[in-house]
Parts: structure tokens; C-alpha cells; sequence
């Protein structure tokens, strides 16, 4: 099983925003950070989850994965496969179609203090 952290940040709401992806796949570890434009924190958390199945679809097909973020409203949404908010609702339907290749994914709801790395990466690549 594949694990997989994410974190998304903002300077503002809406600002510059970025992704961080943090994977372990037993002893390897892979990190990755990207700038992702003008968004809103919870759409830079949805923007990270997207990053991060694009790079298991290319470096991990057909892999169990075991998602971790620390945003509420991303699990939630996820777990529950809805949302009510028109701005989430394509990030939700673009998750649902890249999740569809691989036999099992889990998300989990951690604390910011268990997501360190992901957040390091997101932060950084701001402030870049």
C-alpha cells in the first residue's frame, strides 16, 4: 500500500496558492510541490489530492492507496462523494475519475502536526 500525504496553501483567499505531495512506499519516499495560481486554501487541499493521483496513475498503477490530509473538508467531501459547493464539484468529479483506475482508495483525516512534510513542500514552493 501506497502512502500518501497532501496539503494545500493559499496567501490569501482567494491568493498565489501551491500543492505539496509527500508519498512512502515502504523505504522510498518521493516528494513533490507545485504552484497551482490563483485559488482559495480548500481548492489548493482539492488541487493536492489531483497532483497526487496524477503522479500514482503514472509511478504507481494499480496500487492500493492511503490517502492522508489534514483538511476536513477534503476528507469529508471525499468519504461522503458529495459536496454542495459549485466550486468544489469539478475537483470532486475530476478526483472521482482518476481514482477510478486503481483497485482501492482510502483517504484518513490526520492532524497538521502528522502532515510536516506535505506542508513543507506546499509552503516552500509560496514562498519561491
Amino acid at each position: 500500500m501506497i502512502e500518501v500525504y497532501t496539503d494545500g496553501a493559499a496567501a490569501g483567499d482567494p491568493g498565489p496558492s501551491s500543492a505539496g505531495v509527500f508519498i512512502k512506499n515502504g523505504k522510498e519516499h518521493h516528494e513533490f510541490a507545485f504552484k497551482l495560481g490563483e485559488l482559495s486554501n480548500h481548492e489548493a487541499e482539492f488541487w493536492a489530492v489531483i497532483k497526487a493521483l496524477e503522479i500514482c496513475r503514472d509511478t504507481f498503477p494499480d496500487e492500493i492507496l492511503s490517502f492522508r490530509s489534514d483538511s476536513k473538508i477534503v476528507v469529508e467531501t471525499l468519504e461522503k462523494n458529495y459536496t454542495k459547493n459549485h466550486r468544489f464539484l469539478p475537483l470532486l468529479e475530476k478526483i472521482n475519475h482518476l481514482q477510478s483506475s486503481f483497485p482501492f482508495v482510502f483517504y484518513k483525516w490526520i492532524p497538521e502536526k502528522q502532515n510536516g512534510k506535505a506542508d513543507m513542500l506546499a509552503r516552500g514552493v509560496l514562498k519561491k
